[in-house]
């Protein structure tokens, strides 16, 4: 059985098996407080909406993906999408009956799907892992691409995928056509990695040809395509690219979505923000916000608020990046660190309308300069408005590098839309509760990006680079 199947299999069990223990605790228990009448079509109806629901939910959080997430990951992405369509469906009843409806048959029903969703993923997991043997793999690299960089990217690709990707070869793009079809040949898949776009069509070609899988790491045109629309003028193929970043009436939507629910949540978070503030003042009896210059749409400045994570005074000799383990961070920073709740005074900042819940994250001021000076393309990301959560946040990590944010971030500009935007926001529920995307840099990296940044920049030579990426923007 190929690993396709064994996880269709898998989706099938767990479908009927969420569904199924839904149905069976509604129908002979919660049903009969929610319909007095029609009670069999209102079972049937309410199954259905459940089944909707949670399919919708496993699409959004990809709780299907035994083969390549691991089974935390997995597990997790399950609860939050049977999670949530049982407490809708509960809340029904209890509205429809007008008071609150026995909630442990409920509960108890969670705690059976949970375990057999635990099981129904270990079990699928394991038997990947010992019957389906990973796919040999060849990695063409471009040519400039430094070992170090090489190595790393291998490393990462193998620490979590090393049961999908057997890397049989690493080759240049330089090799000669013959050594890398060779090799190709003998693979089943192929991943490409900043390989030149001349290189990379020609071998794809054959790839396609010998029905290879092909992987590649997206160059920056290849992203801004995403932005096209097809365009029928003649008989010849048009493609229009689309300024979806400057389109008014999605900002206006927008906007509108950003000052609702910033309301919201503040009223929602108050008793927390106030509980930290408690805790910082009480730990060191410092200050206990933090304020820092960044960069949002157009190159415009603002004072980004968070709650202060590290002692007073962290960066007095110089910018230096956070590192996993940093000794400047507080016993209380750490808390809300790995929790997020030092990113809640931005709340703040989105009410002003300096920044919105979704976009790319604004960077601080002598970060944008560095990284535009290395790579003028960076800039692009300031086509919109910075954002409290953003694609880069959600597929990216605290140390994920200048280039790949960059990519990132582009492919929301080039995709944006409100329901992305919604994708988004609930997606960020669920890395709140994975360590590692907020992985910091190693001692190593900081000491290198520290030693690039601690320059000091001021807006005047900020408002110079954004001008000239607005005359670039521009002809």
């Amino acid at each position: 059985m190929g690993k396709k199947s064994i996880t269709n299999t898998a989706r099938f069990c767990l479908e009927v098996w969420n569904t199924g223990l839904f149905a069976l605790v509604w129908v002979f228990y919660y049903n009969s407080f929610a319909f007095d009448t029609y009670r069999v079509l209102g079972s049937i109806v309410s199954v259905l909406i459940y089944f909707i629901i949670y399919r919708a939910l496993c699409e959004v959080y990809k709780a299907f993906r035994i083969a390549s997430c691991p089974i935390g990951e997995t597990v997790f992405s399950q609860v939050i999408s049977f999670g949530i369509p049982d407490l809708i469906l509960y809340v029904e009843s209890c509205l429809i009956f007008n008071q609150v409806v026995n909630i442990m048959p409920g509960a108890v029903t969670v705690c059976v799907q949970m375990a057999g969703t635990i099981a129904i993923i270990t079990i699928t997991k394991r038997y990947l892992m010992h019957h389906v043997p990973p796919k040999m793999t060849v990695f063409v690299y471009g040519k400039d691409i430094p070992e170090e960089e090489l190595v790393s990217f291998k490393e990462r690709v193998l620490q979590k995928y090393a049961h999908i990707f057997d890397v049989k070869y690493m080759l240049s793009e330089e090799e000669s056509d013959e050594v890398l079809l060779s090799h190709i040949q003998e693979c089943c898949s192929v991943l490409f990695y900043e390989a030149s776009y001349q290189r990379r069509s020609f071998l794809a070609g054959y790839c396609l040809q010998e029905q290879k899988e092909i992987y590649f790491t997206p160059q920056l045109d290849d992203i801004v395509l995403m932005g096209c629309q097809p365009k029928h003028l003649l008989d010849t193929p048009l493609f229009r690219y689309d300024y979806a970043s400057y389109k008014k009436s999605e900002y206006r939507l927008k906007r509108v979505f950003d000052l609702v629910f910033s309301v919201i949540l503040l009223v929602i978070t108050s008793p927390i923000m106030l509980l930290t503030a408690f805790a910082i003042k009480m730990e060191d009896r410092g200050p206990v916000f933090y304020k820092q210059d960044r960069c949002t749409k157009d190159g415009a400045v603002f004072s980004i608020y968070k709650f202060r994570s590290m002692i007073v005074d962290a960066e007095k000799n110089g910018f230096i990046p956070c590192t996993s383990g940093d000794k400047r961070i507080t016993r209380v920073g750490k808390i809300i660190r790995s929790t997020r709740i030092d990113e809640l005074p931005q709340i703040i900042n989105i009410l002003k309308g300096d920044m919105s819940f979704v976009g790319p994250r604004p960077e601080r001021v002598e970060h944008v300069q560095e990284y535009t000076k290395d790579l003028p393309e960076f800039s692009y990301r300031m086509r919109v408005k910075g954002g409290l959560t953003g694609y880069a946040q959600i597929y990216g990590k605290y140390n994920t590098s200048a280039y790949d944010k960059l990519r990132l971030d582009l492919m929301y500009i080039e995709n944006q839309s409100f329901l992305l935007d919604l994708k988004i926001l609930m997606l960020t529920f669920k890395i709140m509760f994975i360590p590692e995307s907020t992985e910091g840099f190693s001692e190593e990296k900081s000491k290198k990006l520290a030693a690039r940044k601690n320059k000091a920049v001021t807006v005047s030579q900020y408002s110079e680079i954004n001008s000239k990426l607005n005359m670039k923007v521009g002809s």
